[in-house]
């Protein structure tokens, strides 16, 4: 392969190929993860769901394909089997289990918010570590996307079962009135 002369060292390219796969990686669990819940889905938000996460699989699909892109264009060869994406993710799946709509949309707000966290930090980490504000940008496009789909998943929970910080409300117990 012809050397690469784009003003990164192959150290800095390591690094930022490093950082990309575990994006790729979790992003691939992610699609898996969206794509199993659109089929599984069940309810009366049956079709605004299966229509939403239809719209996020086919994001995630085009963002699967740049981040591999993206690995290949400095150099590296990307993950691409289901053992190396397993062990590249922070995201962890579900094995058997089928939960009800809105905690299928709980998940996967919990998901992209860590793909978001962990974007965040491979943003500063190209930019200030490795000197490569390229992929930095692109990361940071990556991540404005997880961010749009996270809120809109949250709004979808919001007043139901979950708080808009995420956690369960506390029950309300009856107080006593004293006429």
């Amino acid at each position: 392969m012809r050397k690469l002369n784009i003003g990164l060292s192959e150290e800095q390219r390591a690094g930022v190929i490093e950082l990309l796969n575990h994006d790729l990686s979790n992003a691939y669990l992610l699609l898996i993860k969206t794509k199993k819940y659109h089929w599984d889905v069940v309810g009366p938000q049956f079709r605004s769901l299966h229509q939403l996460w239809e719209e996020h699989y086919q994001a995630l699909t085009e963002n699967i394909d740049a981040l591999a892109e993206r690995v290949r264009a400095l150099g590296g060869y990307p993950i691409g089997t289901a053992e190396g994406f397993l062990k590249y993710a922070s995201i962890k799946e579900h094995i058997g289990d089928l939960p009800l709509a809105t905690e299928m949309v709980s998940r996967l707000v919990d998901d992209h918010e860590l793909v978001i966290r962990n974007l965040r930090l491979h943003v500063e980490q190209c930019s200030e570590e490795f000197k490569d504000d390229g992929t930095a940008d692109f990361l940071t496009g990556l991540m404005e996307q997880h961010e749009q789909m996270a809120w809109m998943l949250r709004s979808f929970i919001e007043g139901e079962s979950i708080s808009p910080d995420g956690k369960q409300p506390q029950a309300k117990t009856p107080t006593a009135s004293h006429a």
